[in-house]
């Protein structure tokens, strides 16, 4: 039997602005994933990517450490289709929550820190007004609590099963550090969190490396029973440097995770708009580390 008859697409290279073409089959193309043609996947399945993000708007500033809405709406918009379900457990100032309303997604964010989920509904309240009727009948609900509590906010909150975990975890207690810095600038604006909060349950303010990793791993397991079948989570997280040492941060959640989880892939996310910091210069090897790893993985029970 002959083989189908392919067309041609066209896909940008990723060097020096070349295009290279591949080969698409003529069938049509049935997505069970998400609501991308066949080009958008494809520019996804890279394994790293650079993504610089605009500069952050003045309300959401006094968060230390949050990601980019257009990072997490690439990421929804390939991992969900439309009207599918989003869940951020560690929610900041609603970066996830803003990406799914752009994307025509249903969202949810648990936040520990009450002022960031005041500032994270407000956020969604403004975002709402600027999409208009477009962000008509999506939820998006901010809900503080600790994410480690999570079968009582799932039952006291009724939230519906979960297509899909988009997250992002302290990075152990990195923002202690008073080398960073970023974190010396933000210690000169008054209006600016240097660090999340002194709350015992902010696994920011956890000393002990192994205990962290620990404690974070449980409550990315126990989201499991509310994951559908087949769901994905990502993870954005990052090795972290204290002490001279590296703690491979991203890896050990991997490893652990994987027992739980089917670790699928990473995406590197690298950075190129950061200043390079002489550190060690003339004596020792240390890096400046301008990527995060993007941990795939996918509830198969």
């Amino acid at each position: 039997m002959p083989a189908q008859p392919n067309f041609w697409g066209f896909l940008p290279s990723w060097e020096g602005g070349q295009g290279q073409c591949y080969p698409m089959p003529k069938r049509p193309f049935i997505n069970r994933l998400n609501d991308l043609q066949p080009k958008e996947w494809l520019k996804f399945q890279k394994s790293w990517f650079v993504h610089n993000p605009p500069p952050r708007q003045k309300g959401v500033l006094r968060h230390p450490a949050k990601f980019p809405e257009t990072l997490a709406q690439e990421f929804i918009e390939f991992f969900t289709h439309e009207g599918q379900v989003v869940l951020d457990p560690m929610a900041g100032t609603g970066s996830a929550l803003v990406a799914a309303l752009r994307s025509g997604r249903h969202s949810y964010g648990i936040e520990l820190n009450p002022d960031y989920a005041r500032i994270a509904r407000q956020v969604v309240v403004d975002e709402r007004q600027a999409l208009g009727e477009k962000a008509g009948g999506l939820v998006a609900e901010v809900i503080q609590g600790d994410a480690a509590c999570i079968a009582s906010l799932v039952a006291s909150n009724a939230l519906p099963p979960i297509d899909y975990v988009l997250t992002s975890p302290p990075y152990w207690d990195m923002l202690r550090a008073r080398g960073a810095e970023t974190q010396k600038k933000r210690r000169s604006a008054s209006d600016l969190d240097v660090f999340y909060s002194n709350d015992p349950n902010d696994l920011g303010n956890v000393a002990d490396y192994a205990e962290f990793v620990e404690r974070l791993a449980r409550i990315y397991e126990a989201l499991q029973p509310y994951l559908r079948r087949g769901a994905y989570l990502t993870i954005i997280v990052k090795n972290v440097k204290k002490g001279g040492k590296i703690y491979p941060l991203a890896w050990d959640l991997a490893g652990r995770l994987g027992r739980t989880y089917t670790l699928k892939d990473e995406k590197v996310w690298c950075q190129e708009n950061i200043r390079l910091a002489p550190y060690g210069l003339g004596n020792a090897w240390v890096s400046n580390t301008f990527h995060h790893y993007c941990l795939q993985f996918r509830n198969s029970l």
